[in-house]
């Protein structure tokens, strides 16, 4: 079987299905916010299966094989993935995010200053977003003020 347009429109179809079946069971044991915490991962599962049913119908490009080397970086971000899902309450969410942007660059030939001072500015950016803009309450991890 050749890797084209179809089959990955196909794939992300099955994701979107299982995106939704999955999120269709979140429920906050209070409400805390307006659409509840079902909203995002439906509304994600809908984006896919969009764009799912556009390759599936106008698809018909074949798959380009990926450049040398691009498998190996592809690995090490599932992995990053997971490690960030692991560390992210413990470490918290300024030191995961500015850890995991730190390797991301760095995976991606980035310069060690640039990734360190990019990374640190994703996380203390984002946490002010999400905190001050947002009103999503984030965990602080390491950087938690007398706990």
């Amino acid at each position: 079987m050749t890797l084209n347009d179809r089959v990955l429109g196909a794939f992300a179809l099955l994701f979107a299905a299982l995106l939704a079946w999955q999120g269709w069971g979140l429920e906050a044991p209070f409400s805390y916010e307006p659409v509840g915490p079902r909203a995002f991962p439906l509304l994600l599962a809908g984006v896919i299966a969009l764009c799912g049913l556009w390759l599936m119908v106008r698809g018909r490009e074949q798959a380009e094989p990926n450049p040398p080397g691009a498998n190996v970086r592809i690995t090490w971000m599932v992995v990053l993935v997971a490690a960030y899902a692991l560390i992210f309450a413990s470490l918290g969410f300024i030191v995961a995010t500015a850890l995991m942007a730190v390797f991301v660059g760095r995976l991606f030939g980035g310069r060690w200053r640039d990734c360190l001072l990019g990374g640190l500015g994703l996380g203390v950016g984002f946490y002010l977003l999400f905190d001050k803009v947002f009103d999503v309450v984030l965990p602080m991890g390491l950087l938690t003020v007398g706990g």
